[in-house]
């Protein structure tokens, strides 16, 4: 028998609390031990119970969703993170990712991303809401100089053009997953793309690609 996932729910909006709830129980599997209004009940609930993902609204008062995720890792307590947001820029999602925060789901889309969200954490992956997805990558694709000049000075003179692509996909917030079904290749395959391209860049660490990914894209045009 598969063991449920837990879950606390935060959101200052109890209608909207209530509404998520209800999506998320009805997939089976999912838990929801307790709910809270803002930050220090977020932050009791989890500490109490738990839980193995905390779903938290960014916009919580007292305190707010980055802090309590900092407090979350300053305490060492093992919980998946999925943020709740109407944010789009570009910093906060930075400053997420850096606390470690897998899930990213627009407020506006949370009905239909919540449940995607919450299966991808709890498989280490990362997820964001693909409307959000959407409009990060166009930011991104605006502002970026690409050419090969720009290739040698970061370093990506080495990478074939699979990796580029695969570079490509990461910054596009898909899971290895997703980019082995977009590109007709084997997961392991994708795997051993990322192995190669850290290798070859000199990356370390768990969330290194993502971060090079993101500060740099786009690489293949």
């Amino acid at each position: 028998m598969v063991a449920s996932v837990s879950l606390v729910v935060a959101d200052d909006h109890p209608v909207f609390r209530k509404g998520l709830r209800q999506i998320i129980e009805e997939e089976p599997g999912f838990e929801i031990l307790g709910e809270a209004g803002d930050g220090k009940q977020a932050l009791d609930l989890i500490r109490e119970l738990k839980p193995r993902v905390a779903i938290l609204d960014i916009a919580m008062p007292a305190p707010d969703g980055l802090s309590v995720v900092r407090s979350l890792r300053e305490e060492n307590i093992a919980v998946e993170i999925i943020f709740l947001t109407v944010y789009r820029e570009e910093s906060i999602f930075q400053t997420a990712l850096s606390l470690d925060v897998r899930g990213y789901v627009l407020k506006d889309s949370a009905p239909t991303d919540i449940v995607s969200a919450i299966r991808a954490v709890c498989q280490g992956e990362h997820y964001t809401s693909p409307l959000l997805t959407s409009y990060l990558v166009k930011n991104a694709r605006t502002s970026a100089a690409p050419g090969s000049a720009r290739h040698a000075e970061l370093g990506l003179a080495d990478l074939s053009p699979a990796e580029l692509r695969v570079l490509d996909l990461i910054a596009a917030y898909k899971t290895s997953k997703d980019i082995a079904e977009e590109l007709g290749v084997s997961p392991r395959t994708i795997e051993t793309h990322r192995s190669n391209i850290c290798q070859k860049l000199g990356l370390n660490g768990h969330h290194a690609l993502m971060k090079f990914a993101l500060e740099h894209r786009p690489f293949s045009e």
